[in-house]
């Protein structure tokens, strides 16, 4: 038995070892990294944005690109994907929610969020009731939906061609990048440590002002305030890179951008509170109560100077009392109601700030009843005493409504 040609056998062994680019360590980790940033940006553009909540429309290129890439790098079902995320917000920190910490545990969001994304696919009224809109054509029914797996199995045999034994690494890197990011750090940590710009009803969070890593998917606590703007970018120091990316598709003419986040603009004060004021409040009542939560903030700030209160009692009505009433502990709700006896500035702030929200949750009211009930709401801001207040209502008879 003739034994291979040496030359072929190094050819060979030179293949394995490093693939057909011959990549050192430090390119491998670049390739890496741009591989499954590519993921992450399909994620948050195609499967996110587009398919789940219809902030934007994709041209035909970009769109069936990122179907093709999702489907070697994650095997993900769109309608499985869309799906599970709209019911995740539909029922958001409840016992239905897919993957919610609040319910399931931190760990468990945290460890095994793929295994509660795979267990809700299964959920035959939740593809039902959630999964409407989303591809349907030929190549989704025969190829990316009924052979989900053999995409992530062809990327392996790529990247063992291009990368040699090394390649499996990197493909074992592609394969934990969505379960990590996605099912774990964004609907785990997300819904659990951060900041928040924003009193949604849910406990979603900001875990970072640049949305690089995860390609903007960090400023999570802005996309739950606003589910259906392309732009998760809110502030002016937030960043969000798959904005960018959206942009820059939009400017060659493969997207079209339907929402963004409403902007309140001011323009000259009115006489009175009107319904255009109480269109612009609605529209932006969660920047509106940002801001008065930043009034009483200052106030509190200036009332803890001349209250003699116990230094947990003034504690916990700084952490606490600009907060929404639902979101406060159990524990500390007695420590506010102390801070609010001992001030009558901050419980008039209080107060107000409950009966400013009730004005859009008065469903049964006509649009008139409710720019009255804004008007009276103004007058007895203007008349209470409190320069904070009074400044904040006249702000707000001066709130226009301008689109992002």
């Amino acid at each position: 038995m003739l034994l291979p040609d040496s030359a072929f056998l190094d050819a060979l062994i030179q293949w394995m070892g490093h693939g057909l680019f011959d990549l050192s360590w430090w390119q491998i980790v670049l390739v890496t990294l741009g591989l499954t940033h590519i993921t992450i940006a399909s994620v948050t553009i195609f499967l996110h944005r587009h398919q789940a909540h219809r902030a934007l429309d994709l041209h035909a290129i970009p769109s069936h690109f990122f179907r093709f890439w999702l489907w070697l790098t994650t095997g993900q079902v769109t309608k499985e994907w869309a799906a599970i995320h709209r019911k995740h917000h539909a029922k958001c920190e409840q016992a239905e929610d897919p993957h919610s910490p609040h319910v399931y545990g931190i760990k468990t969001v945290l460890f095994t969020g793929a295994e509660l994304y795979r267990k809700e696919s299964k959920n035959l009224d939740t593809m039902k009731r959630y999964g409407h809109g989303t591809p349907d054509d030929w190549i989704e029914r025969n190829l990316y939906t009924r052979f989900s797996w053999q995409g992530v199995a062809l990327m392996l045999i790529i990247d063992v061609a291009l990368f040699g034994f090394i390649g499996l690494s990197i493909w074992a890197v592609q394969m934990a990048w969505i379960p990590i990011t996605a099912a774990g750090i964004i609907n785990g940590a997300a819904h659990y440590w951060g900041y928040r710009n924003f009193e949604a009803h849910d406990a979603s969070t900001n875990i970072s002002p640049w949305g690089i890593l995860i390609g903007g998917e960090e400023l999570h606590n802005n996309h739950h305030t606003y589910p259906t703007s392309a732009k998760l970018s809110v502030k002016p120091y937030e960043f969000d890179l798959g904005w960018a990316y959206i942009r820059a598709l939009e400017i060659m003419g493969l997207a079209t951008v339907k929402k963004t986040v409403p902007r309140l603009a001011y323009g000259d004060i009115r006489p009175v509170a009107d319904e255009k004021t109480l269109e612009a409040l609605i529209a932006n009542r969660y920047e509106v109560m940002a801001g008065y939560a930043r009034n009483v903030r200052t106030v509190m700030q200036q009332e803890a100077e001349k209250l003699k209160l116990d230094a947990n009692v003034l504690q916990a009505a700084k952490r606490w009392l600009h907060r929404d009433a639902a979101k406060v502990p159990a524990e500390a709700q007695d420590q506010l109601k102390q801070a609010r006896a001992a001030s009558p500035v901050l419980d008039k702030m209080v107060q107000m700030r409950e009966e400013l929200s009730q004005i859009w949750l008065n469903t049964s009211h006509s649009r008139e009843q409710l720019a009255a009930d804004l008007q009276a709401w103004c007058r007895r801001a203007e008349e209470s005493g409190i320069a904070t207040l009074r400044d904040f209502s006249v702000k707000l008879r001066a709130v226009r409504q301008t689109a992002a």
